[in-house]
């Protein structure tokens, strides 16, 4: 079985952790979560989430792509744009989810590529509501310390005692 992203909704704190790890690695300007491939949401009740491209088996941007410019990379099993695209946005409509934009910075067919197999949402996250691997871990393991948290790189850190 392949990696994949694993969202564990319950965990998620809609810290944001996710949106600024993936805006500082797909962002010519990171201060611009408004790019993200992954949006950290508090929806009614309080119930807060993370939404993020399923990489769908059957996958609704690819089959409507008219230049076959949406590929699944066999390492990663992501769906990814490759040169092809014409930029006419099909994808983003034919999404059930709403998961693949156009980015406005960068004039380009924006969506989740698992930063390619290292996905910087999932390090970051510091509860282990995102979590990359074959599959989703147990509270019991992320209590004895089954995901690793990266520190973001940007934070502050208190000096030692």
């Amino acid at each position: 079985m392949a990696k994949r992203l694993f969202v564990t909704p319950y965990r998620c704190t809609d810290c944001k952790n996710c949106e600024v790890a993936c805006s500082f690695v797909h962002t010519t300007d990171p201060r611009k979560p408004a790019y993200t491939r992954v949006r950290a949401y508090t929806m009614k009740n309080d119930v807060k989430s993370v939404v993020l491209c399923q990489q769908c088996e059957e996958a609704a941007c690819q089959m409507v792509c008219p230049t076959g410019a949406l590929e699944r990379n066999p390492e990663t099993g992501a769906i990814e744009r490759n040169d092809k695209c014409i930029l006419c946005r099909a994808c983003t409509v034919a999404c059930p989810f709403g998961n693949i934009h156009f980015d406005t910075q960068n004039l380009e067919i924006a969506k989740c590529d698992v930063c390619g197999g290292d996905p910087a949402c999932a390090k970051y996250c510091p509860t282990g509501a995102l979590v990359w691997g074959d599959e989703p871990i147990t509270d019991a393991e992320l209590v004895a310390g089954a995901h690793e948290v990266t520190p973001l790189p940007w934070a502050m850190t208190m000096p030692a005692k």
